[in-house]
């Protein structure tokens, strides 16, 4: 099949359709194997839609699970109000938690501890690993074996990333995080009510 408009417009509805990223080989798999392009095919095919999604309200995105065609992050406030959820709101406790586990991976809770100098919130891990973002990768030995954390693919595609490479800098985070309210934390405890969490 060559490169046309035709190959294009069927990568372009898969992705509509997906609802999810799909990776090179699930965009191979829609094709019977007589008729498949080559990769290199669809990788032109992908970055003509690309092109052609410029003056759009949509984009294709590429991130850690494949490409997606998304909304332009310029839209959000519009097309947020479709929405009934509200979007959620992070604890400081949560967002420390997440970000050491991001940029210091794989940690145990120990680890996470001693730089946050508070215990963590069992809720607060067990809303990651729900959430998907985060996912035991192992064990550390020492006595005791504690789980090793570490993010996942899916914590990529949620923050719109390729790979970890693409997190901001660990200072500009830091800044950020500056400006949020002090914490609430207690010395021995955080506070379990989800609520506090988002």
């Amino acid at each position: 099949m060559p490169i046309d408009v035709e190959l294009k417009t069927i990568l372009e509805a898969a992705l509509l359709a997906a609802g999810r990223p799909l990776s090179l080989a699930e965009l191979e798999n829609l094709f019977a194997e007589d008729e498949r392009p080559e990769p290199a095919e669809i990788q032109t095919a992908l970055a003509e839609l690309a092109e052609d999604c410029r003056s759009r309200a949509v984009e294709l995105k590429q991130v850690a699970s494949g490409y997606r065609l998304q909304i332009r992050e310029a839209f959000s406030p519009w097309v947020s109000r479709l929405f009934e959820e509200r979007p959620g709101r992070y604890s400081r406790a949560f967002l420390e938690t997440l970000a050491i586990i991001a940029y210091r991976q794989p940690v145990t809770r120990g680890d996470i501890e001693d730089i946050r100098g508070v215990a963590v919130s069992s809720n607060i891990v067990r809303t990651l690993q729900e959430r998907g973002w985060i996912h035991v990768v192992g064990h550390k030995e020492v006595p005791g074996r504690p789980a090793l954390l570490a993010t996942t693919r899916h914590f990529l595609d949620y923050f719109n990333l390729k790979s970890l490479e693409e997190l901001p800098p660990l200072q500009e985070f830091i800044d950020d995080l500056a400006l949020q309210p002090a914490p609430q934390d207690q010395v021995a405890t955080e506070n379990a009510n989800p609520e506090s969490i988002e």
